[in-house]
């Protein structure tokens, strides 16, 4: 009441107080319009009204796993989700070959949890890096992320647009780093430094139990201090940080990148308790006990607190961009957007010509 006197709002408050032995004081203000000044006004069913609505409509998630063959991206995908929903899990008949290019392979899943529906897709990479020579072998990648930008943007410039635009844009990608204990190499490097300025990159090393506890902070130092030096961006970026809560969460995060994995499906008893975990002759790894490995940290990162994020992320920053470019250029040429063609993320000015 007194910080409504000073503010002008009344220039005197009547107060009754009454006592009764042994009793404190109960003080009632005879002021008639404090009720209705804090009454309750039902702004808070504004939450409620849009949990209603995105449950109907369920959430769109696409990850995307990039590594060599023999990292364990299937096994740790199947992990993260706890159900079989990667390429190799779902193709009947499957056989392990080496392709002989990098052909990109998507799988869609609709998982569901506690009345909340989410439609996943897992874009997987086989072929990448299992070669002698790996030169541009990152270009099909470069090509289907922007692909799926450029189909997202043809649906936006059509004039009956559809109600909810299918959102097929890669939202993240888990690069897999083989457990070497040195340093990054040349195929890595440029791939992170092609793929980071179009698509959140999160890295990863692979199988973290071959190496030691030591050797494995060496290693993630040795990593952080080459994604530095070579200027790759990787998620968290610290010029998104919206807020200070934010940059206290991501800074911790930060820190622990490339998170250090292991992954499988199979199920053992610890202490009277089923964990997921990979049985050695010395013991179990227990897969998400963060004292064994960080695949707790990368299933948090990844789902409870940063899939939305990602989601805004890859709209707001990496789609933008590439629209911006994409209009910019369509003026520049004088020609509409679907004259334009697209290449390998470039596009042929004299082959929308001949298309006019």
């Amino acid at each position: 009441l007194k910080a409504f006197r000073d503010e002008g709002c009344v220039e005197t408050v009547n107060v009754e107080i009454f006592t009764e032995p042994g009793c404190v004081f109960h003080v009632f203000p005879c002021v008639p319009w404090i009720k209705d000044l804090f009454g309750y006004v039902g702004i808070e069913a504004v939450l409620d009204q849009m949990r209603r609505k995105t449950m109907k409509a369920g959430f769109e998630f696409n990850i995307m796993v990039v590594g060599q063959s023999g990292l364990g991206k299937s096994t740790l995908v199947n992990t993260l989700f706890k159900s079989k929903v990667s390429r190799k899990s779902c193709t009947p008949n499957y056989e392990e070959k080496i392709s002989k290019t990098v052909n990109l392979q998507s799988i869609c899943h609709v998982i569901e949890e506690k009345g909340v529906k989410m439609k996943l897709t897992v874009i997987d990479t086989p072929g990448f890096g299992d070669q002698i020579n790996n030169e541009n072998c990152w270009e099909p990648i470069v090509k289907y992320v922007n692909e799926q930008y450029e189909k997202y943007l043809r649906e936006e410039q059509h004039v009956n647009r559809k109600r909810r635009i299918p959102d097929t844009r890669v939202h993240c990608c888990v690069y897999f780093l083989p457990a070497t204990g040195h340093r990054l190499r040349p195929i890595d490097v440029e791939f992170m430094k092609r793929l980071g300025h179009i698509v959140s990159i999160v890295p990863v090393i692979a199988k973290a139990d071959t190496l030691t506890m030591e050797e494995r902070l060496e290693f993630k130092q040795r990593i952080r201090q080459d994604l530095e030096a070579n200027g790759i961006r990787v998620y968290p970026q610290k010029e998104y940080d919206e807020d200070a809560e934010d940059r206290i969460l991501n800074d911790k995060i930060r820190e622990n990148i490339p998170f250090a994995v292991v992954g499988t499906d199979k199920e053992h008893q610890v202490n009277g308790n089923k964990v997921l975990g990979r049985k050695t002759k010395w013991g179990i790894i227990e897969v998400e006990n963060v004292a064994h490995c960080e695949f707790a940290n990368l299933r948090d990162l990844l789902i409870r607190s940063h899939l939305q994020d990602l989601k805004d992320v890859t709209h707001n920053i990496h789609y933008e961009t590439y629209r911006v470019r994409r209009l910019n250029e369509s003026n520049a040429n004088g020609l509409g957007l679907s004259a334009l063609s697209l290449e390998n993320g470039t596009f042929d000015k004299n082959e929308a010509e001949s298309q006019l």
